[in-house]
């Protein structure tokens, strides 16, 4: 999946709904408020709705159509984010961050791990990384291609100079039946 591929669909209209994601929204909710990075961003749910709770956000995406997007909608709301357009397999935060989310950046395993590695790089002590992804077991709804979804093993490798919290495939309930994710939370 290809930057033109990524602005050609987010030029077509809204691709994500404008609620963050649920494990997401679950998973940081009890933080307190800092800096963060959407590391993956598309149109920017996420960064736009830590930015409602009191976060500094800088949102990365390679596709400068999806952070237009969400650029956008964030002006609408007064909020104040940043936004880069920017590969997240080698973006890496010029300052300390609290927390890194990275939501369904379906990348292969080397290239996800970069990313990993690199979040990992910038987070300040006692910082949490929450990664979302599709696991590898998945059937229902996301990418099916096995390159790019992930297992419990690969992010706990990628992971490995954290402390890995959480580490789990987690079930998550979706019209169309139950799909199957890999859930991270590690802390440096």
């Amino acid at each position: 999946m290809s930057r033109e591929f990524w602005d050609e669909r987010y030029a077509a209209g809204s691709v994500w709904s404008d609620t963050p994601n649920a494990w997401v929204a679950a998973t940081v909710a009890s933080l307190d408020p800092g800096l963060a990075v959407d590391l993956g961003a598309g149109e920017g749910r996420n960064a736009i709705w830590l930015a409602e709770r009191g976060w500094e956000v800088t949102a990365v995406d390679f596709s400068s159509v999806g952070l237009a997007t969400g650029a956008a909608k964030a002006a609408e709301k007064g909020l104040d984010i940043e936004w880069v357009t920017a590969d997240a397999t080698a973006w890496v935060s010029p300052q300390l961050v609290d927390l890194v989310v990275v939501a369904y950046l379906q990348l292969r395993a080397d290239a996800l791990a970069l990313a990993i590695g690199n979040a990992a790089s910038y987070l300040a002590p006692g910082g949490t990384l929450a990664l979302v992804s599709h696991d590898r077991e998945n059937t229902v709804g996301g990418p099916q291609d096995p390159a790019i979804l992930t297992t419990v093993e690969q992010l706990r490798a990628a992971a490995s100079g954290l402390e890995i919290l959480e580490c789990a495939q987690a079930e998550r309930e979706t019209a169309a039946g139950t799909a199957l994710d890999t859930v991270l939370i590690a802390r440096r």
